[in-house]
């Protein structure tokens, strides 16, 4: 394929940002939408802490940002304390007991799909216990409930994402009746400026609030749900909901440029970025320039190499063996990156998986930090509101494989295999960097580019967010196997990749479809945050005392 193929169809992203990423010495949030920064930010400026900052703002996510995540989702963290512990916390949901009927595929959307619990709500409770035990956090889980119970009461204006969502949607609409009959106007996208009020949801949140996290899957409110998502359909029972537990385990490691990079352990593809990051750590790149034709070929053909491994290994480490330990070996990774060829590309297509998410950052006054993903699986999930508690369910057990000798195969009780992996890079004793993105297959890829950027060229996080990426095989709109890059990519590199054997397509630049990534980075020398959230949403990063909201990049060439 030519590398001036047409730009795929999709919407133009939004304008561009600021010159310079949001600056602290006190403490950050970041987030894809301000309101919900700006919680967190107001949490840290009253003493609260990383963790309950990062509470409160995907509290606030899980309403302003319904298409992306929810309390009806998952969410993984990283919380690290200021003495160098870094745990993991992994609210997997699990799938229902009674999962015997699927045959042929799983469904995508509608009931059926709504076949795994939802992990939020434990997560974010198991890890509200670690603030209060370990962090000396004082805030409580209700307190870290209101702005998001104020949202969802009083309203808040629609944002760009979602109404682009419902837009690209719009012929699915039938199969997503719960969600256009929730958030459409009469079949069509809410106009600009419009006002988002969700009464039912302010109103479960209320209860969610007052009788605490296990709330989702113990006593009356649980007992609505369960009766919620039997009358659509699921196979998810309150006994299912009662054993949902998030596993709070240490995090894997690998090391990289004199530091170490940590995220969650299977079944989460956390493993698949740091083997791509341990496979970039065995080349140079101080000689490879930034943006160049070498830079992108290296990043896609070291995606590759763990993208086969993630397909073969990754699943519920509670159901299968995953080696983990073997794959992030210095004799494994030192294989991988010797199959690499940096004049010709090895030829793709390997199965895609698809997802949306968001992701919170946040570092506070103690050097403590939480970098954390939430999620519905694909956007607007699986379509199914939860009776009237205005609860969006998830559809991440679609991931699961109905192949019996697949190790992700649907089984009862067992956790689907899951592309969140929020990240923390520590070095010299001290937690440096939080980050992670949105964009499922392309989280490892969105990774990677950004935290080339951001470590190895030095680049301020704002202008490392905004530079053009690159997305490896099918997105919502392209069904073919081929390299997206976004088309402010010079054309002189996108043809120097095509002559490598990529097959090149191109996007808009800023476009949606490539990630919603956030990062805040701690400066090794002034201990100064630095913090932004990825132009191509609605959010932004906001510090104690330091300037956060964007004007304008300097056009790109």
């Amino acid at each position: 394929m030519s590398a001036r193929t047409p730009a795929e169809t999709g919407p133009p992203g939004p304008p561009a940002p600021t010159s310079a990423s949001a600056q602290s010495r006190t403490g950050m949030v970041t987030s894809p939408h301000a309101l919900a920064t700006q919680a967190g930010v107001d949490v840290l400026s009253g003493g609260g802490n990383a963790i309950e900052a990062a509470i409160a703002t995907v509290a606030c996510l899980g309403v302003t940002y319904p298409h992306f995540c929810g309390w009806g989702g998952d969410v993984l963290m990283l919380v690290a304390d200021a003495q160098g512990q870094v745990q993991s916390i992994s609210g997997i949901g699990q799938a229902a007991q009674n999962v015997h009927g699927y045959s042929g595929t799983i469904p995508t959307r509608g009931p059926r799909s709504a076949l795994t619990t939802a992990g939020a709500a434990d997560a974010l409770g198991q890890a509200l216990d670690i603030s209060r035990k370990a962090w000396g956090g004082t805030r409580t889980w209700a307190d870290l409930l209101a702005p998001s119970i104020a949202l969802a009461r009083e309203g808040f204006e629609v944002t760009a994402s979602e109404r682009f969502w419902l837009d690209f949607r719009r012929p699915e609409a039938a199969a997503l009746a719960g969600v256009f009959g929730a958030f459409s106007e009469h079949g069509q996208a809410p106009p600009p400026g419009a006002v988002r009020k969700q009464p039912l949801l302010a109103r479960t949140l209320e209860k969610l609030a007052a009788h605490g996290p296990r709330a989702m899957y113990e006593g009356r409110l649980a007992e609505h749900i369960a009766q919620g998502l039997a009358d659509a359909g699921s196979p998810l029972t309150l006994a299912d909901l009662a054993r949902t537990r998030a596993r709070v385990e240490a995090p894997l490691a690998v090391d990289y440029r004199g530091g170490t990079l940590l995220a969650h352990p299977p079944p989460t593809q956390g493993l698949t970025t740091l083997q791509i990051m341990g496979v970039l750590e065995r080349f140079d790149l101080s000689k490879i320039a930034q943006g160049s034709a070498d830079h992108y070929h290296l990043l896609v053909e070291a995606t590759k190499q763990a993208f086969m491994d993630r397909n073969r290994y990754l699943a519920d480490p509670e159901f299968v063996d995953v080696p983990s330990a073997r794959l992030l070996s210095r004799q494994h990774l030192d294989a991988l990156a010797a199959r690499i060829r940096m004049a010709q590309a090895l030829p793709w297509p390997q199965p895609f998986q698809t997802g949306d998410t968001v992701y919170v950052g946040a570092m506070d006054a103690h050097g403590n930090a939480v970098s954390l993903l939430a999620t519905v699986y694909y956007d607007w999930g699986s379509g199914v509101v939860v009776g009237d508690t205005g609860l969006l369910w998830h559809n991440r057990g679609a991931s699961f494989s109905l192949d019996p000798q697949h190790p992700n195969r649907l089984a009862p009780g067992k956790r689907p295999f899951h592309t969140l992996n929020p990240g923390i890079y520590r070095k010299d004793g001290r937690t440096r960097m939080v980050y992670g993105t949105q964009g499922a297959d392309g989280q490892p890829q969105t990774l990677a580019a950004v935290l080339t950027r951001l470590i190895d060229y030095g680049m301020d996080p704002l202008a490392a967010l905004a530079q053009p990426r690159f997305l490896l095989g099918k997105t919502f709109s392209d069904a073919r196997d081929s390299l997206k890059l976004e088309d402010d990519v010079p054309l002189a590199v996108r043809e120097d990749l095509a002559t490598r054997g990529h097959a090149i397509s191109t996007v808009a630049a800023l476009s949606p479809l490539m990630g919603h990534p956030g990062a805040i980075v701690r400066d090794a020398t002034s201990d100064i945050l630095r913090g932004a959230h990825d132009p191509r949403s609605d959010g932004c990063a906001l510090g104690l005392g330091g300037a956060g909201m964007f004007s304008k990049l300097p056009t790109r060439q």
